[in-house]
Parts: C-alpha cells; sequence; structure tokens
C-alpha cells in the first residue's frame, strides 16, 4: 500500500490540474439555480426591500450559503457590510393664518422633506405660473411664495423650471394651493429613505394649501388672480408654518463574501448583484422580484460555488474573487454607491467588477431570437483589453449573441447609469454588466415571479459570466485600464 500511494498521489495532481474551467461550469445547473430563487423570490423574503425584515432575511440566506461554501468573510470577519438609512417622519405640522388655524390634511400638508422649523411670515409674494421671466431680475431672498399647481409642467424644462429658479434665489418658503382638499386618505406622514443624514443645501419650505387657505391670506382678491399666469403681486397676512419631525435610522447591508486568490491574491475581481427588491404593498401585495435582480443574486451564489469547488480541487483562482451582493439598488444604487466610497478592498487593485442584474428573462421586443442572447453593456469604456475578452471567451464557451443596444451611455434608456457597475466605473475599474431587457409588463410588478424564469437561458448566462471571471481571475496581468474616464458621463 504504501509503495503505491506516490502514484496515487501523482495521479490524482494530474487530474486536478487536467480539470478546465468546463469542468466547474458544469455546476452551475438550472435546478440549483430555480432552488434558490425560490427561496430569495419568495413570499417569506417580503420583497427585499431596503432596510426591511425582508431584506435583512435574504441577507443571512446569501451570507449562510457563502459560509457553507467556505468564502472567507469580506469585511473584518463579518459577511455583512452595514450602512444607514435615514428616513424622516412628520410628528407635528401646524398652519395658522392671522391667528385662525388650519387642519392637517383637510386643508394643507408640509413636504415631508421640510426642515423642523416654525416660521413667521408677515406677507406672501403671488407669482401666476408663467411669471418665471418676470421673476429672473426679482430679489425674493426669504421670502414666502404663493403659486396655484404643483410645479407647473410648462416650465420645467425652462432653465431647470420654476421651483429650481425660486430655490436659487433663496426663497424661504413656498406654497402651492390645490383643489384636493379636503383630502379622502390621509397623507403619508414618512419621507422617502436615503443614506445621508446631512443635506449639501436647504430646500425651501414646500406647503400644499387648499383654496380656502389661500383665500385666508389674500382675500376675495384670490378668485381673480387664481389664473393670472403672469401676475407678481405682494399681499400682506401673519402667516405662521410649522413642522416637527423626527429621523429614524435603520441599516442595510451588502453581504461580502471572499474566495482568496494565490500568488496574485493581492489583486482582486468583483462579481456582484443587488438582491434588494421593492418589498410589499400592505399586507398581501408582494414585488417578488424573481429576475430583478433574483436572477443576478442566485447567479453570484452558483458562480461562487463553482469557483469555490475549483479551489477543493486545486484549481484555485489566482486573483482573490470577491463575491458581492449589495443592497440599496432600487434606492439609487445606495449599496455599491457605499461601497465605492468605503472599499473593503483597494479599487487600484481591483481588475474588474462583473455585475449581473436581470438575466432570467427574455426581451420579447427584441429583434431576432430572443432565446441565446444577453445584452452587455460597459465593456468598452475603460479598458480596450475587456472587450476581446469577453467576446473571446463567449465565441469559445457559450456562444450566446452579444447584444449592445443597451452599451451606449446617451441611450434613452441610460442602463448604463442604472445597476451597481456605475459605482465600480465611476472610481475608474473596469465593468461588463450583463442584462436581459426590461420584461414588458412585469418589470418592476408583484408580476415578477420565480415561475416565469427561463432557466435554461439563465444558466447559460451565468456560465458567461463564470468563463469570463475564470479569465479576468487567472490572467497575468491586471486589465489595462487605458481609456480615459469620461467625466461627462458622471455628470449627467
Amino acid at each position: 500500500m504504501n509503495k503505491l500511494l506516490p502514484v496515487v498521489l501523482m495521479l490524482s495532481t494530474i487530474n486536478s490540474f487536467a480539470q478546465k474551467p468546463e469542468t466547474f461550469a458544469k455546476t452551475i445547473t438550472e435546478e440549483d439555480l430555480k432552488k434558490h430563487l425560490y427561496v430569495v423570490a419568495s413570499a417569506e423574503m417580503e420583497g427585499r426591500e431596503t432596510a426591511t425584515n425582508g431584506q435583512r432575511k435574504a441577507a443571512v440566506y446569501i451570507q449562510d450559503h457563502f459560509k457553507k461554501l467556505g468564502l472567507q468573510p469580506g469585511n473584518q470577519g463579518s459577511y455583512q457590510m452595514n450602512y444607514d438609512v435615514y428616513q424622516d417622519s412628520l410628528t407635528s405640522a401646524n398652519l395658522e393664518v392671522n391667528g385662525q388655524a388650519f387642519n392637517l390634511d383637510k386643508d394643507f400638508n408640509p413636504s415631508v422633506s421640510n426642515i423642523p422649523a416654525t416660521l413667521r411670515f408677515s406677507e406672501v409674494v403671488f407669482i401666476g405660473s408663467n411669471a418665471i421671466d418676470s421673476l429672473k431680475n426679482a430679489n425674493l431672498g426669504g421670502k414666502l411664495l404663493m403659486i396655484v399647481g404643483i410645479v407647473p409642467a410648462a416650465n420645467r424644462s425652462q432653465g431647470g423650471g420654476l421651483i429650481s429658479l425660486l430655490q436659487s434665489k433663496g426663497v424661504a418658503g413656498i406654497l402651492s394651493v390645490s383643489n384636493v382638499y379636503p383630502r379622502t386618505s390621509t397623507f403619508s406622514r414618512r419621507g422617502v429613505q436615503t443614506i445621508s443624514g446631512f443635506r449639501k443645501t436647504l430646500s425651501p419650505q414646500q406647503y400644499t394649501v387648499s383654496e380656502n387657505v389661500a383665500r385666508a391670506i389674500i382675500g376675495s382678491d384670490y378668485d381673480t388672480v387664481k389664473n393670472s399666469l403672469s401676475i407678481v403681486k405682494t399681499y400682506t397676512a401673519n402667516i405662521l408654518l410649522d413642522v416637527k419631525k423626527t429621523t429614524l435610522t435603520a441599516q442595510s447591508s451588502n453581504v461580502v463574501g471572499v474566495l482568496p486568490g494565490t500568488d496574485l491574491k493581492d489583486e482582486y475581481l468583483f462579481v456582484t448583484a443587488h438582491y434588494d427588491h421593492l418589498g410589499k404593498r400592505g399586507d398581501s401585495v408582494i414585488y417578488y422580484g424573481a429576475d430583478d435582480d433574483g436572477s443576478g443574486t442566485v447567479s453570484v451564489l452558483e458562480i461562487a460555488e463553482a469557483f469555490a469547488k475549483a479551489k477543493a480541487a486545486g484549481k484555485g483562482p489566482r486573483r482573490s474573487i470577491v463575491f458581492m451582493t449589495v443592497s440599496g439598488e432600487e434606492k439609487g444604487l445606495w449599496g455599491s454607491e457605499y461601497y465605492s466610497d468605503h472599499p473593503l478592498f483597494p479599487l487600484d487593485k481591483t481588475t474588474a467588477d462583473l455585475n449581473i442584474d436581470m438575466i432570467g428573462r427574455s426581451d420579447i421586443t427584441r429583434k431576432g431570437d430572443t432565446t441565446n442572447y444577453v445584452y452587455v453593456v460597459g465593456d468598452d469604456k475603460l479598458s480596450s483589453e475587456l472587450k476581446p475578452i469577453s467576446e473571446g471567451i463567449n465565441k469559445k464557451y457559450t456562444k450566446l449573441e452579444l447584444d449592445y443596444k443597451f452599451n451606449d451611455p446617451d441611450d434613452k434608456n441610460r442602463i448604463y447609469y442604472r445597476s451597481d457597475h456605475y459605482n465600480f466605473a465611476r472610481k475608474g475599474v473596469p465593468i461588463i454588466f450583463y442584462y436581459d431587457g426590461m420584461l414588458g409588463g412585469d418589470y418592476h410588478r408583484p408580476t415578477d415571479t420565480p415561475d416565469k424564469i427561463n432557466y435554461p437561458l439563465m444558466a447559460k448566462r451565468a456560465a458567461l459570466v463564470f468563463y469570463t471571471a475564470w479569465e479576468m481571475a487567472n490572467r497575468n496581468d491586471m486589465l489595462k485600464r487605458d481609456i480615459p474616464l469620461d467625466k461627462g458621463i458622471f455628470n449627467r
């Protein structure tokens, strides 16, 4: 037995190193993708809205899978990279005109984006919706203005619109007169979520008010001037505006697992997807987000498993691979923005980001074959080497049709800006974004469910990402960054 042992070991070693990427790509199966997706896009995950219990449940599922694969936690011993999410909540609001108090929801509503403040004005400037030219040279600093209607549509394209002009002039408050009062339902007391607890600038305090409030301020003259489009007229009245709020702080997270490399372990390749979606409405309507982006999320899980099996077989990657699923994408690319501004691994040592967002369905509006394609975005923006590598890998292994329909940053759909690769690209990291299209009537609807996924096609697309990642992780050199970063792209 002892005499045979060296021979057995030698044969085992030869067999191990003879294994090719195809061996491990085959572990990315339709069955496993489906198994994961029916969990990630299940009712239990409640639509995975950022900073909710559903999102946190999904994070634990992803974390447990990474841990099971033997991936190392990416954030100082933790698989999760937390970031704060802030949301304002209105606690009370008051509006008085000449000592007369008006009722919330019946006669007025403040914008929840208003700052907590008590303001007292002794006059108001009434302006018509077409008075923008008359206001350009007016001194409006610290003034309270009244307009009829909400941000006049006719002015939205004129120098940023009426509201933008008023803000630039330092207007303190804006009363927008609306005919929706009294409201039949309670106005939301919660503001939009944000990942910044501080503001670069303060906007005017904005209130929507009833015509009864308008008449109390400017008297019977209101019925005369309300349809005067170009009027600018000042009225005297004592107006008290008061807002009290509290800021709620929650947390969300990116989930980060690392497969350490060998001789190039201090260089990194990222494979990313966002695992959040739109959550639920009430107790019964769930936005499952199976394709968007459950498909990308479970593909990351399967690609990570394929690489972990390769490493166990002695074919681990030369560069370290970071598998990261981010939250907050649907809110405005929050998770990837937070990562790119607080990187766990040096961005200048990150060779590329391969980002997957929606690869489980077909674009029925696409001309040509809808059963063997993937949209590819961004592969030619920062490195002249990336697109030829991507196309060569596809030609050799998967033979999908690579469609560049959405690759132009000026495309009307703005796909280049709408997923998490963007936050790597703006930092100069070469990227590829893999995408299937807009899903027709199921995009951002509760009907984006796991039963509608084309699992064979999704497995093939995931395999393309795996093969591309294999090449990126094992080639001798990091990708050249020889195409200048187009600053204009990131200011649009």
